[in-house]
């Protein structure tokens, strides 16, 4: 029988705490991946948020490039394709998609990190539903952490005050129907995210695949209004691996379902720019020593990832 991610009500949290956090976290251990139900964010929020996101992608080239931002490592707007290629590949994902980031009300502290997004005239509707869901999995994100942060013997809401202000990405993604089969490029190479945790929207379409702790790539589709969330990089490391990043990717689809686009929307959780990346001392153990004794700010490890996936010339 083919290995499945756990799927967890959240909805229970509420009345059985402990035992749901003991579900997440060892959910994290086992896979890296979790999916979660009765989450709370508004099935009409999603699909009118799939909706423009789809009029985004419809629109020309020429439109579309009038949103780049230059230089940036496509921090806000639309990145094209053949530009983000995974680390370790040879070839880039046949993807397009757009940076949706965090606005700051009043002083900005990190105006050179946290620019102004780009609002697309040419459709309707595209902030507020773009921007309200960039919102809604922004809270799922921060209830996720508190989950965790319980499992690591944290107080419920240590992360709260260092994802407040972090640089977190709600990326609408359009994967094309892919005209040349013999392409070598797949829709997203194999991969580990680079920050806290990602939301994703979109598991219940075919193509995503996980790596298992024994090398084994299986499927991950879900149900309509499941959000499978994920380990990045950030976590692993702040963590010393007891919640380990898992290796994913995106493979093209057989036969005539490549005929057909694929959209997904993931939401990459972020620390706040000046988090200073450490192991945490409860995750370091005689059996488990420190991985990681040099510390890194959050703003200098993502800069670093950032060029190994093209998405930043070399500094």
């Amino acid at each position: 029988m083919t290995k499945q991610i756990p799927i967890i009500d959240l909805g229970r949290y509420g009345s059985d705490r402990d035992a749901v956090v003991q579900e997440i976290g060892q959910g994290y251990r086992d896979f890296g991946f979790v999916g979660f139900v009765n989450h709370g964010i508004d099935d009409d929020l999603v699909e009118n948020a799939y909706r423009v996101f789809k009029q985004l992608f419809a629109q020309s080239g020429d439109v579309k490039g009038r949103y780049v931002l230059p230089g940036k490592g496509g921090a806000r707007g639309y990145t094209g394709f053949g530009v983000e290629q995974a680390k370790g590949n040879d070839v880039p994902d046949l993807k397009e998609f757009w940076h949706i980031g965090r606005e700051v009300e009043g002083n900005n502290p990190h105006p050179d990190i946290l620019y102004p997004n780009f609002w697309p005239d040419e459709v309707a509707d595209f902030k507020r539903y773009g921007y309200g869901l960039y919102h809604a999995l922004d809270e799922l994100g921060i209830r996720i952490l508190r989950a965790l942060a319980l499992y690591l013997d944290l107080d419920e809401r240590w992360f709260d005050d260092k994802v407040n202000l972090g640089n977190s990405i709600l990326r609408p993604i359009h994967y094309p129907p892919i005209v040349d089969r013999e392409t070598p490029a797949v829709r997203a190479a194999q991969h580990e995210d680079i920050n806290l945790i990602t939301l994703l929207l979109g598991s219940n379409e075919e193509g995503l695949q996980i790596l298992t702790r024994d090398g084994e790539w299986i499927p991950v589709t879900t149900i309509p209004g499941t959000v499978v969330v994920n380990i990045g990089d950030m976590l692993q490391r702040l963590t010393n691996h007891v919640f380990p990043s898992t290796t994913h990717r995106v493979v093209n689809p057989p036969g005539m379902k490549a005929d057909q686009p694929r959209y997904s929307i993931p939401f990459f959780l972020h620390p706040n720019p000046d988090f200073l990346i450490q192991s945490l001392d409860s995750c370091v153990t005689e059996d488990n020593p420190n991985r990681y004794p040099q510390p890194i700010l959050a703003h200098d490890y993502l800069v670093e990832r950032l060029r190994e996936i093209k998405l930043l010339d070399e500094g």
